[in-house]
Order: structure tokens, then C-alpha cells, then sequence
């Protein structure tokens, strides 16, 4: 699975380069929606496990297998565990020290699809809001 990964991810950054392939968003819309808390928007709706699709009708049929698994893995492993720990690690940092405030930033990939840090915290009893770019905390 990570050599196929890994051909595919080659691949397509090759494509990329040579222009056949392109990219459905820019930087600015990446930061413009994540300043705005948007991340479920069609931006991420495009590959919102942040990892090369691995899945194209170009590719034999045996080949196309590997990539479900493949994006199967990633998925859970890269995305949906990490999110897991990351939360736990909130949770368990708010319950050890409750008359303390905390600050906690996370990249985007953490609030990308299903299973986000979000959902984790709120699962467990959290009420937790998004604050916008520029407002004052």
C-alpha cells in the first residue's frame, strides 16, 4: 500500500505540473474559508481526507482495489485517529485543570469531514465555538 501510495501520489503531482490536472480551490480559498470556519464547504468536499485520491477509473481493476484500501487506511489512520487523539488530548487537559483557561488552535486538516476534533469534544459534553478571524477573544 505505500509504494502504490506513493506511485499515485507521483503521479499525480506530475499531472499537476504538467498542466493535465488541476486543483479545484487556491490558497486564498483554503484561507479564506478557514478563517471563516467553513471547512465543510465545497472546498473540502472535493478530498476532505487531505490525502491524494487514490481512486480514478484509469486504473486496472486490480490496482483500483489497492486504492480503496489504501484510501480506507489513510482515512482512518491519518485522519479519523488523529482527530481522536488530538480531542482526547483537550479533553483530558480541560479535566485535569478546571479553573484554568486554555487557548487551542489546530490546523485545518483537524477539522476536515467527518469525525473532527470538534465532534470529538462535543461528543464527550463540550459546547465549543468557532471564532472568526479578527474577533477579539
Amino acid at each position: 500500500q505505500v509504494v502504490f501510495a506513493l506511485n499515485q501520489t507521483l503521479l499525480q503531482q506530475e499531472r499537476l505540473r504538467a498542466g493535465s490536472v488541476q486543483i479545484p480551490y487556491t490558497t486564498e480559498d483554503l484561507i479564506k474559508h478557514y478563517n471563516c470556519g467553513d471547512l465543510s464547504s465545497i472546498i473540502f468536499n472535493h478530498d476532505p481526507s487531505q490525502v491524494p485520491n487514490f481512486i480514478n477509473a484509469t486504473l486496472p481493476a486490480r490496482e483500483h482495489i489497492t486504492a480503496q484500501e489504501t484510501d480506507s487506511y489513510f482515512r482512518q489512520e491519518l485522519i479519523y485517529k488523529r482527530n481522536e487523539r488530538m480531542g482526547r488530548r483537550v479533553k483530558d487537559l480541560l479535566g485535569e485543570h478546571p479553573e484554568k483557561s486554555f487557548f487551542f488552535a489546530f490546523g485545518a486538516g483537524h477539522f476536515m469531514g467527518n469525525n473532527t476534533v470538534i465532534d470529538v469534544l462535543r461528543r464527550e459534553g463540550y459546547e465549543v465555538e468557532h471564532t472568526p478571524a479578527g474577533q477579539a477573544i
